[in-house]
């Protein structure tokens, strides 16, 4: 396939080496751009970051992106930008470049590309000013000899004097560009869809591809395990699937929805989901993470999932023309196995609004705060009425082979007084359920004990009846 998409503002015409090639081995390699470095080559350290630069509508948008497993075929119809393109005509630096020297923000400096270009995509989008914005904006970006304060210096000399640089001074001439170079061709390697119907067709065809939406999953299979993968089909410019629809009932999500998107709209929705999200990653990976491929790969310790079976989520699935849909928790069945067939994708995913007298709450555990995996993830779902349960969902992620319902839990506890005795009770419960196991993230023991905590820890702030929702997730950064 012919890769079309800007470097800066030098129009390219590429045909990767394989469908897997990675953006940052063609900076390095072909472009012989080594300001771009490879840290952990995992999407984990940010010293591969770059800025993905592309249309929404008739403006420009700006994501920072972990390179080492973004694949050059993303690229497609995009402006891809590194530490290189931030000199100014002149040959001045760039003013967050400019204000990481003034700060002194930069020591070995083999991480500095990478942070500049994460505070480069907040310049280019405008951000204000804002420290706990800005620290899970840089979240991503791990070394930082100086320490963070230096760093968060540098970003709050850059936005609060933003002025114009010369992206700003071209920018019609970049979407103009952007525009010209919308046409691509397919090969029987790799497939880069631009609709639902397009993707069905092309899946059922070649049932065999390996389907990538942001890499974040797959990247690791080429860098880690270095599998070649052929065919893929790359979902990141399949527009349908990248919408989220809102009802008085339900928000229909797509598959092909970042959780960088999913954030806005889940926030005031449910406030324990969104802060989920605000720790799912780094801002790198949250811009091209979907939460369709968080579904589908069927991972027992996937954020997302454990929270939309407690709240009653409805998978789509389609395979041509045919669509079914099944509750979300049916979809798991064991550890790498999930009710999808030959050429079926996951389309979208229903979930219910929330109701007068449901609570939710969700509780994420990992050994690091920010950007961690979790050792389990306990997401619950309660209605109380007159101090009695009168019915409940409680899933957990990280305690079994799948993300699964505490269906023993929840029958021990519904119908009964919502009360320290009847938790007690149930706590036994969450072992018959799950059979946790012990592996590198934490014991049997430790999950099994802190599963009962967490549900004690519902009780405790939904005891209450007046207290039945959050009012905000921003701020909370010790919840959980």
């Amino acid at each position: 396939m012919t890769i079309r998409y800007l470097l800066g503002h030098e129009p390219k015409s590429v045909e990767p080496s394989s469908p897997t090639e990675t953006v940052l081995d063609h900076l390095r390699l072909a472009c012989h751009r080594t300001g771009t470095k490879e840290g952990c080559a995992e999407g984990d350290c940010g010293a591969c970051t770059v800025v993905l630069g592309e249309l929404d509508g008739d403006q420009l948008r700006y994501r920072a992106v972990n390179s080492c497993i973004q694949f050059v075929g993303s690229l497609d119809g995009k402006q891809l930008m590194t530490v290189e393109d931030l000199r100014q005509p002149d040959g001045s630096l760039h003013p967050v470049q400019q204000a990481m020297v003034e700060a002194h923000g930069s020591q070995c400096g083999f991480c500095t590309p990478g942070i500049v270009m994460s505070l480069f995509a907040q310049y280019r989008n405008g951000a204000d000013w804002n420290a706990a914005a800005m620290a899970d904006a840089l979240a991503g970006n791990l070394c930082r000899c100086t320490g963070y304060g230096p760093v968060l210096k540098a970003a709050q000399l850059a936005l609060k004097e933003r002025r114009a640089d010369a992206f700003d001074v071209r920018k019609e001439e970049t979407i103009a560009a952007l525009q010209s170079i919308a046409a691509r061709d397919d090969t029987l390697n790799y497939f880069a869809p631009r609709s639902a119907p397009e993707l069905a067709e092309i899946y059922a065809a070649h049932p065999q591809a390996t389907l990538v939406a942001g890499g974040t999953d797959v990247g690791l299979w080429v860098t880690k395990q270095h599998r070649q993968l052929a065919p893929v089909i790359a979902l990141s410019n399949v527009a349908d699937l990248q919408e989220i629809v809102e009802t008085p009932t339900h928000l229909t999500i797509g598959a092909g929805v970042t959780y960088a998107d999913l954030l806005p709209a889940m926030a005031p929705l449910w406030p324990d989901f969104a802060e989920v999200i605000r720790r799912l990653g780094s801002a790198q990976i949250r811009n091209v993470a979907t939460i369709g491929g968080n579904i589908a790969n069927g991972s027992p310790i996937g954020d997302g999932p454990p929270c939309l079976i407690a709240l009653g989520a409805t998978l789509v699935l389609r395979a041509g023309k045919t669509h079914r849909a099944l509750p979300l928790e049916d979809f798991f069945i064991a550890y790498g196995k999930q009710d999808r067939q030959a050429g079926e994708f996951v389309e979208a995913v229903h979930v219910p609004k929330p109701q007068a007298g449901w609570s939710f709450r969700a509780y994420k555990i990992s050994k690091r705060f920010d950007q961690d995996i979790s050792a389990l993830l306990g997401a619950f779902h309660v209605k109380i009425e007159n101090g009695v349960v009168v019915d409940l969902r409680i899933a957990f992620g990280g305690m079994a082979a799948v993300p699964k319902r505490a269906l023993r839990t929840e029958a021990a506890l519904r119908g009964k007084p919502w009360s320290e005795a009847s938790i007690a009770a149930a706590i036994p419960m969450l072992v018959e359920d799950y059979q946790p196991i012990t592996d590198m993230r934490a014991s049997a023991a430790y999950r099994a004990k802190v599963a009962g905590n967490l549900l004690r820890k519902c009780y405790l702030e939904t005891s209450d009846a007046e207290d039945t929702t959050r009012v905000t997730f921003a701020g909370r950064r010790g919840h959980g």
